[in-house]
């Protein structure tokens, strides 16, 4: 895995030096809502599995962010998803729109027709991001995910065919 490049920010792939930032990242309470626990979640980030890579989000040198994408490699059902996660300190600026581009534009480069992402049904600031850059609703999920809580919800299927990139 090399670098990939948006307009300001470098996704480079995820390192040891890296796993401090990035359970401060995920313990924020704004990203432990959506993705949990950042102990176990920081681990699984460092697992390795066929087709997945893991970037950190570099802007003006420090590391704010991470992205990760998940192949599917099968020849019939073709295609890649992506998930995202930005410090709280970073919403609002397009780092995550900058961040998704580039490594949507990766993903197309290397053969991918379409990508998905699929954000809490209730993740309204998530579902404008990536609708900004293109994404579009599939449909829900009922109970896809359980909550930190132990509850269920719903989440919400999206997806980017390589000509929709905007």
């Amino acid at each position: 895995m090399t670098a990939i490049h948006g307009d300001r920010v470098r996704l480079r792939p995820i390192g040891p030096a890296d796993r401090t930032r990035v359970r401060e990242i995920l313990a924020t309470p704004e990203v432990a809502r959506w993705w949990g626990d950042p102990d176990r979640e920081t681990e699984g980030l460092y697992e390795v599995e066929e087709g997945r890579s893991v970037y950190v989000i570099e802007f003006d040198g420090g590391v704010v962010g991470l992205i990760q994408s998940c192949e599917e490699p099968d020849p019939q059902y073709r295609h890649a998803g992506i998930d995202i996660s930005v410090h709280p300190a970073f919403h609002g600026r397009g780092i995550g729109t900058d961040a998704i581009r580039a490594l949507a534009r990766h993903l197309f480069a290397q053969g991918h027709h379409r990508l998905t992402i699929d954000p809490a049904a209730s993740n309204e600031t998530a579902i404008g991001v990536y609708t900004k850059v293109g994404f579009r609703p599939v449909g829900v999920l009922r109970n896809y995910e359980r909550a930190p809580d132990g509850t269920w919800h719903d989440g919400l299927l999206m997806d980017l065919l390589a000509g929709e990139l905007s």
